[in-house]
């Protein structure tokens, strides 16, 4: 009791001696380690990680550079909020350890937990067996002074973890807590509420890592060419197109306009990305010139060249460090299916991750896929996510356009972003397209 005059607030109170409340701040670190999964990550560090992997583009290696310099800024000086993206194995984790280990040698306490974890450790406090109440649990993950949330996005969306994450969020941004988060989840799969909290840009501090997995080797083991068909086309040239002097001269000048078009995007597209290569920016931070849109939509019937041009464009512009992913529709939503199978080598979302952020990315016979409710959805987030970002994508369809999905339809007919390029000739003798 402290020696206090009666009346006083503190009169005839209990406090715990000074070594008590040091006692009780150790063991609420030693909690906080236990329910994180740092210990497993102490030799992940700013200079262990390897920030030019062999295998991927000057771009993706540009991406970790600026990841790797923004997270070591934070670690420094934990201000606000780091927002770091990217696919599985990209080295996320890596660098929200590194924060958290540069931090510990510091004299910091640091709660690094992955957000599934954290929710099964606030779930145990319900069992009569636990050391600790759940308001105890949950008070001391929202206050701490600097929290790590590893893989966003990975929790079962139950209402009640939803419930639970927006309130942890909430509480932090309200007080702008310093805060770090990693997810491989598109931000627009998240909680609205949760979502808009992360990307407020007085806030946070993001950063899109484009390199591929680390754990797979060389270049991530991401090949584009298992799902691409764009071999199958490599005599699919502009050198190759018939450009079929014989038509009608209406007919010819729309072949010669729309033939023109596709080499201009693709010439468009070198040039386009090697200025994203000899500035050192990311292709996902370097918006086009408006000059050049990010999408083409080749229409018209069967065999008129449709496929030819499209694969023309794929042809310019492969290289091994910026590939093409070139395949039909129905094949690629068979792709995704096929990664629910028990044989499946890939996750859906690794798939999904790989298409979504392909370089460029060439949709042939748009609308001619199963029109199920799930395959709708997935080409709807897919295109979706390339039309935010402005990623490079062409697309071929034979079907009416006012017959394709209108929420897709809305996006192709934006002429901000997108050029319809009609082929209005008979088609080629001999049928192929």
């Amino acid at each position: 009791m402290y020696d206090v005059p009666v009346g006083h607030p503190d009169f005839g109170k209990a406090y715990p001696c000074a070594c008590q409340l040091e006692q009780r701040a150790r063991s609420r670190t030693d909690d906080l380690r236990r329910i994180g999964g740092l210990d497993a990550l102490r030799d992940k560090s700013f200079d262990t990680f390897l920030a030019e992997p062999a295998g991927i583009s000057p771009s993706q290696a540009t991406s970790l550079r600026m990841a790797l310099r923004r997270a070591r800024d934070f670690a420094e000086n934990p201000q606000g909020w780091l927002l770091l993206q990217g696919t599985y194995g990209c080295g996320k984790t890596h660098l929200a350890a590194a924060v958290a280990n540069r931090q510990l040698e510091q004299g910091h306490s640091v709660l690094f937990v992955s957000v599934p974890d954290l929710l099964d450790h606030l779930r145990a406090t319900y069992t009569p067996t636990s050391d600790t109440t759940y308001d105890e649990r949950f008070e001391q993950i929202r206050t701490h002074r600097l929290v790590i949330l590893d893989d966003l996005g990975a929790e079962s969306p139950t209402p009640w973890a939803q419930e639970k994450l927006y309130q942890i969020f909430n509480y932090r941004y309200t007080r702008h807590l310093p805060t770090v988060i990693t997810t491989n989840a598109d931000l627009d799969q998240l909680d609205p509420r949760i979502r808009s909290r992360l990307v407020d840009q007085h806030l946070t501090a993001g950063r899109v890592i484009t390199a591929p997995d680390y754990r797979r080797g060389a270049g991530g083991g991401r090949s584009h060419t298992d799902i691409s068909d764009l071999h199958l086309y490599a005599h699919m040239k502009f050198s190759t197109f018939d450009l079929r002097p014989n038509l009608p001269r209406p007919e010819r000048e729309n072949l010669k306009m729309v033939y023109e078009t596709a080499l201009a995007y693709a010439e468009g597209l070198e040039r386009f990305y090697k200025r994203s290569r000899d500035y050192g920016v990311p292709l996902d931070d370097l918006k086009p010139p408006e000059s050049l849109k990010s999408w083409l939509v080749f229409t018209g019937l069967y065999g008129v060249g449709k496929t030819h041009l499209a694969a023309a464009i794929g042809n310019h512009f492969e290289a091994p460090d910026h590939p093409v992913i070139f395949v039909t529709v129905p094949d690629l939503l068979d792709h995704l299916r096929a990664t629910y199978g028990p044989d499946s080598s890939v996750r859906y979302d690794k798939r999904f991750q790989q298409i979504r952020t392909a370089p460029l990315l060439i949709l042939d016979d748009l609308g001619t896929e199963s029109a199920t409710p799930w395959a709708r959805e997935k080409l709807l987030q897919l295109i979706n996510y390339r039309y935010i970002v402005q990623a490079p994508t062409v697309f071929t369809t034979s079907t009416p356009l006012q017959d394709l999905d209108q929420r897709i339809l809305s996006r192709l007919r934006d002429k901000r972003r997108c050029e319809i390029l009609g082929l209005d000739v008979p088609s080629y003798r001999g049928g192929g397209h």
